[in-house]
């Protein structure tokens, strides 16, 4: 059983990396395999036949589940357009400062001929004319007129990918509501699996906030007791990411456990104590169905949300096993859990939380068995402690580039206090009448957060490092386990070097004289980051979407981590526009840039967040490593002048120039900028490379500018069916017309751009979106553009949902 169910792992992850979805005949020869099993004799080739089966038997169920979710899609020509739609608030509502986020199942459709998928996103931004958004209930039935695309996320190497999120939850389409169209609501209370359930949640965590309004830790106590987790404040949550402790304050499989093993052994005390029914049902196999019952419903008051519902099946194959009298081994038991998980959900091979979960279970099981002699329990404690921490070090590394060296500390002092403390008073006082019980709850809180603040703000709380290599993930896992084996195995201390290629083996770097940018994906916006062989800098920092989620903390920083971009020497932001600067603070704090280059004005606050603040003027010249950067633009006088110019003719336009090949950033710069460029030095204009003005906009990229610059590759930095229309259709021809090589970060995620420093070495551009999934809606390569776009206000879109 093992065997098979370790093939149908692999199966199941090789089809979750396809760039399209294969036959589903693949799992019907899986089938065939195993059906004719019983036809062969040699020991060796049946093991072979097993593996077979289990792998054909994976890709293709996983296959079928995919190609069955991918069809409740919206269809492309429905994408921006007013589709009037009525059906019911299926989810519980997620009120901010720029609307409303919620889910909704689609029951009708009046819009003729529109197709719309089943589930949805939406959310509801204040008009200035309709006013806030409604208060928004679940189980509400609404009409209203909406503007939907497909479920698009950004695409950057080591973020976030919101597209497969979204596929895993059934969200086939985000958009928002048209509050300039009548809208209605047309039941207040509609009954049902799962709106019932959610409304429910509402009012609980109404109640919640009520009573404790103006509670700092208000947020994790909501979040302890229905699983609403947007109220954590960021700063706690930092707190919480740099100690180790983050899994503890969200609807964790340990909470699930804790609480599904409270229940069991209280049955147990009680089942025992009563003859007539120990003898009529064991009392283990009735405390076993005791459990999972108080998981599923813990699992439904928190939403029964994706990975609540992995814990709470991982515990009902358990309790089946109790229940058969087939517990079996630990890796049988873990291996079956993992069949049943993957069975309900194939995408959960593609969260962090699955890997961590069976990996932590698995670290447990694996340094408290085959060990001789008794431990105590709290030597038995720290042992399964420093167990998982060891084998959570790969898994971390490889998932999120960082790792808690405070965890084991503060997970010896925080699990606890959290798990036996503050999550049972924080559901006793959310769903009984003892609304008290929440006070205390956050008054332990509070005590807890002392200790867990000082660690956080240890130097050396966090280990970071660049994204390993996968070969050495699996070789840090086999290390670990050496590390981890029984004691009298053979030099355990070897499994150490097993684990250094994580670390020692380094992403590939710019030779000396080359040059890297990478122009991300942060919709209409732009963040470049430009390498040399020992330096690095970001041009632009992209977009702030609210106070706290900017493409600063969400994309750039996470994509230094992962190349192994510890510090950097500079910042340049080009202009004061928000989708050029939203994210230099974050940037700032993480990164440390010795200098900040700009043309912001002197009372911008950026400034603050930086050691040096310089202005930017043409002139301005430096060389790293064998590679020239060079300010073209704005000269000095500029500031000087008394009329009003505006903020993007402003901008700082930089040239990077290696030997062979040159990039030009030119910001957000308009024609008035580009003929003063021209007119001061139009030679210093060529470059093999163009990040295009002000994304292609029509009041840029003058012919005359086009024809000085005479780029092979012009690169647009654009959101996708942005409400801006970028790139204009015109602009767009201009370029192909002058022969560039068009690219597109809304069609192809991320760019990353070579200059050679060799005499022979051609310019080098690769997509992010070559390394696509079955699916994903980027375009695997260039395409020339149409300019088929339409302003249909969707730039906003369900930025939230991409946390």
């Amino acid at each position: 059983m093992r065997l098979f169910i370790v093939a149908w792992l692999a199966g199941v992850i090789v089809l979750q990396r396809e760039p399209s979805l294969p036959d589903v005949a693949w799992g019907l020869a899986g089938v065939a395999a195993l059906l004719a099993l019983h036809l062969v004799r040699s020991r060796v080739a049946r093991v072979f036949v097993v593996l077979a089966a289990g792998a054909l038997c994976g890709y293709g169920f996983a296959a079928w589940r995919a190609g069955e979710r991918l069809a409740d899609a919206l269809p492309f020509p429905w994408e921006g357009t007013d589709i009037e739609i009525v059906g019911i608030v299926s989810g519980l509502p997620q009120p901010n400062e720029s609307g409303t986020r919620f889910a909704f199942e689609v029951e009708r459709v009046r819009t003729p001929g529109a197709i719309v998928p089943r589930d949805v996103a939406l959310t509801w931004y204040p008009d200035r004319r309709a006013g806030a958004a409604p208060k928004l209930t679940a189980g509400e039935r609404w009409r209203f007129t909406v503007r939907l695309k497909r479920p698009r996320g950004l695409a950057n190497p080591h973020a976030f990918d919101f597209e497969p999120w979204a596929l895993e939850r059934g969200i086939r389409a985000t958009g928002y509501v048209r509050t300039a169209s009548p809208r209605e609501r047309l039941d207040a209370r509609v009954d049902g699996w799962p709106c019932t359930l959610h409304r429910w949640r509402g009012e609980i965590r109404d109640a919640m906030l009520d009573r404790l309004a103006g509670e700092r830790l208000r947020g994790v106590l909501v979040a302890l007791a229905i699983g609403d987790q947007d109220a954590i404040a960021p700063d706690d949550w930092d707190v919480f990411w740099r100690t180790g402790v983050g899994h503890l304050m969200s609807i964790s499989g340990l909470h699930i456990t804790m609480l599904a093993a409270l229940a069991a052994a209280a049955v147990f005390f009680a089942w025992v104590r009563v003859p007539a029914l120990a003898l009529r049902f064991p009392a283990r196999k009735a405390a076993a169905v005791a459990g999972v019952l108080a998981a599923l419903a813990y699992t439904l008051m928190t939403g029964f949300a994706v990975p609540a519902q992995r814990t709470c099946l991982m515990l009902a194959t358990l309790a089946a096993c109790v229940m058969a009298d087939r517990q079996g081994s630990a890796s049988r038991v873990l291996a079956l859990a993992a069949f049943v998980v993957t069975l309900a959900d194939p995408w959960a091979v593609l969260s962090a939380g699955f890997w961590l979960s069976f990996g932590a279970v698995a670290s447990i099981f694996y340094v408290m068995s085959l060990r001789a002699g008794a431990r105590g329990h709290v030597a038995g404690v720290i042992a399964e402690q420093l167990a998982v921490t060891v084998a959570m070090l790969p898994m971390l590394l490889a998932l999120f580039q960082e790792f808690s060296l405070v965890s084991p500390v503060a997970n010896a002092i925080a699990i606890p206090v959290v798990s036996l403390a503050v999550v049972p008073l924080a559901i006793a006082g959310a769903f009984l009448p003892l609304p008290f019980l929440l006070d205390v709850a956050h008054a332990i809180m509070l005590v807890l957060m002392s200790p867990l603040e000082r660690l956080a703000a240890l130097p050396l709380a966090m280990l970071e490092s660049h994204a390993p290599a996968a070969w050495t993930v699996v070789a840090g896992v086999a290390g670990c386990a050496w590390v981890l084996a029984p004691r009298g195995t053979p030099m355990r201390s070897l499994g150490v070097a097993w684990m250094m290629p994580m670390f020692a083996v380094a992403p590939p770097q710019p030779a000396q004289g080359e040059v890297w940018l990478d122009v991300l994906d942060v919709g209409n916006g732009l963040a470049v980051v430009i390498r040399t062989a020992h330096h690095a800098i970001v041009y632009d920092t992209g977009p702030g979407w609210n106070a706290d989620v900017d493409s600063g903390n969400r994309i750039v920083v996470p994509f230094l981590r992962g190349e192994g971009i510890r510090t950097l020497d500079g910042v340049v932001v080009s202009h004061a526009d928000d989708d050029h600067s939203g994210g230099a603070i974050s940037i700032a704090g993480s990164r440390s840039p010795a200098w900040l280059l700009s043309s912001l004005r002197e009372d911008d606050p950026v400034h603050t967040a930086f050691r040096q603040s310089v202005r930017c003027e043409s002139g301005r010249r430096w060389t790293w490593d064998a590679v020239v950067f060079s300010m073209l633009h704005p000269p000095a006088a500029l500031y000087e002048e008394t009329a009003r110019r505006k903020e993007n003719d402003r901008g700082c336009v930089l040239k990077v120039s290696t030997a062979r090949a040159s990039a030009l950033l030119a910001g957000d710069v308009e024609s008035r900028a580009e003929a003063e460029m021209l007119a001061r030095d139009a030679q210093a204009l060529r470059a093999e490379v163009l990040i295009v003005p002000h994304h292609g906009s029509k009041t840029s990229s003058m012919p005359s500018f086009i024809a000085a610059v005479m780029p092979r590759v012009a690169i647009f930095s654009v959101g996708y069916r942005n409400r801006f229309n970028h790139p204009n259709a015109a602009v767009v021809r201009r370029y192909a017309a002058a022969g560039a090589q068009l690219r597109r970060t809304d069609r192809e995620g991320a760019l990353h751009i070579e200059l050679p420093a060799r005499e022979g070495d051609a310019v080098a551009v690769r997509a992010y979106a070559d390394e696509r999934r079955y699916w994903s809606d980027h375009e695997p390569a260039h395409l020339p553009s149409p300019g088929e776009h339409r302003g249909d206000g969707a730039a906003g879109g369900h930025t939230g949902a991409r946390r």
